[in-house]
C-alpha cells in the first residue's frame, strides 16, 4: 500500500460567476491551478439571497463536462435542446457539453441557503466534438457506503472498494474514469480507500478539520489539496468531524486552450467555437438525456 501524500494546496478565493453569484474557486482560479483532467472547482454557499438570486442565465459550453452537486437549495436548469430539470438537496447533474450547447442554471428560491459545487472535467481531443448529453441524478439514486467506523461515503462516480465490497456510483464508463466521493467523517474518524495508481487525485475540505496521509498533513478549510501519486488515499477528521470531496481521474495529458466557457486543444478550435456560438450553431443540435436506472 502506497498512501498518497499532500503535495500541493490551492486555497479557494472569492469570485463571482454567472450574473453575479458569489462563490469560492480553488481549481481554475488561474491557468496553473488545474489538476489534469480537472479544470475547475467552485463552491457556492450563502444564506443571503442577494449572493445567488441572479443565478447563471443562458451561456454556452464546448469541449468538457460540468458536474453540479447540490447540498442545499433548489436550482432549475434548461438547455438549448429543450430539456429542463430541477436539482434539490443531494441531487447531481452530469453534463457533457462536448461539441456545444447553451444552458442556464437558475435558483428556484428567494430565501434560505443555497449550497453546492460545480466541477469542470476535461474531455480528450477525440471526444470534444461528440454530441452533447446530460444526466440528472436524484439523491435517492446515489449510493451511500459505510466505509468504516464513523465514515459514510456518497459515491457519485466510479466505484469505492472497501473490505471486499464494491459500491458503484451512477456515473461510470467515461474515458477519464473519474471518482467523485463525498466523504463524511465523525470526530477523529479515519477513511482509507484505494485510488488507481496513475490517476490524479485531490481533496476539497468543506467542513471541519482534515488531515491527509500517514503524515497527517493538515488541509486548510475550503482548500483543494492535490495528492502525490500512490494507490491509497487516507483522510482523518479532527475533533469536530469533517466533510471532504475526494476526486480522482485518469490524466489526459493533452494541451488545454481555454477561452471562458470553451475548452479545446488549439487556438484555432477556440476561434471556431466562438464563430459557431455567434452563428447560433450551438443551439441547433439535440442534447441527449441519459436516464439513471
Amino acid at each position: 500500500m502506497n498512501v498518497r501524500k499532500l503535495d500541493r494546496v490551492i486555497p479557494s478565493v472569492a469570485a463571482s460567476d454567472g450574473a453575479g453569484v458569489k462563490l469560492r474557486r480553488s481549481l481554475g482560479s488561474n491557468p496553473h491551478a488545474r489538476h489534469d483532467p480537472f479544470l475547475m472547482l467552485d463552491e457556492f454557499y450563502s444564506d443571503d439571497p442577494d449572493d445567488y438570486l441572479a443565478g447563471f442565465p443562458s451561456h454556452p459550453h464546448r469541449g468538457f463536462e460540468t458536474v453540479t452537486y447540490m447540498l442545499d437549495g433548489h436550482m432549475r436548469h434548461e438547455d438549448s435542446g429543450g430539456n429542463r430539470g430541477d436539482l434539490g438537496p443531494g441531487d447531481v447533474q452530469w453534463m457533457t457539453a462536448a461539441r456545444g450547447l447553451v444552458h442556464s442554471e437558475m435558483p428556484q428560491q428567494t430565501e434560505g441557503r443555497m449550497r453546492g459545487f460545480q466541477l469542470w472535467l476535461n474531455l480528450p481531443a477525440r471526444e470534444k466534438m461528440k454530441p452533447a448529453a446530460y444526466c440528472d441524478i436524484p439523491a435517492a439514486k446515489i449510493p451511500v457506503a459505510d466505509a468504516g467506523e464513523g465514515v459514510r461515503v456518497k459515491v457519485i462516480a466510479g466505484a469505492l472498494a472497501q473490505d471486499g465490497k464494491e459500491t458503484k456510483g451512477p456515473i461510470e464508463g467515461l474515458s477519464t474514469d473519474p471518482r467523485f466521493f463525498d466523504v463524511h467523517l465523525a470526530s477523529k474518524a479515519v477513511f482509507e480507500a484505494p485510488v488507481p495508481a496513475g490517476h490524479n487525485a485531490f481533496l476539497y475540505a468543506y467542513e471541519g478539520e482534515t488531515f491527509v496521509g500517514m503524515e497527517r498533513q493538515k488541509l486548510a478549510h475550503r482548500a483543494a489539496g492535490l495528492l502525490a501519486q500512490g494507490d491509497t488515499v487516507r483522510i482523518e477528521a479532527g475533533d469536530g468531524g469533517a466533510r471532504v470531496l475526494l476526486l480522482a481521474g485518469r490524466p489526459i495529458r493533452e494541451p488545454v486552450v481555454q477561452y471562458g466557457p470553451f475548452v479545446m486543444s488549439t487556438r484555432e478550435e477556440i476561434e471556431q467555437a466562438v464563430r459557431d456560438y455567434q452563428a447560433g450553431a450551438m443551439t441547433r443540435d439535440p442534447v441527449r438525456r441519459i436516464r439513471v436506472a
